[in-house]
């Protein structure tokens, strides 16, 4: 399934329920004759019930389809993702990123 992925500005802290998150960079995988998109982050739980700490994240919208080729209203770039729905490629790319990027926790969109 194709869909937008609107791109955050990195740096930036993030507020969320239990912390905070900021997307660090962003990297193109190239991975089966394809591009996938991937964002590379920290984030810090410091407002959760449950006790406190951080750790690295990546999020994988998926393979690109179109590179920033808009702006949303608010101006940030706007690419088209194609989501990765096949598992085999799935642990492929997070076992790229394991052994480049030192992460262990992954988001698909």
């Amino acid at each position: 399934m194709t869909q937008d992925y609107i791109h955050q500005n990195l740096g930036q802290d993030i507020q969320s329920i239990s912390g905070t998150y900021t997307p660090q960079k962003e990297l193109v995988l190239e991975y089966d004759g394809k591009r996938v998109l991937c964002v590379i982050g920290m984030a810090v739980v410091d407002t959760a019930c449950c006790g406190s700490g951080s750790f690295r994240y990546a999020t994988i919208p998926g393979y690109v389809v179109t590179w920033k080729d808009r702006q949303n209203e608010s101006g940030l770039a706007v690419s088209q993702v194609e989501s990765i729905e096949n598992e085999r490629a799935r642990q492929s790319v997070e076992k790229i990123l394991r052994e480049t990027e030192n992460i262990n926790n992954f988001n698909f969109l």
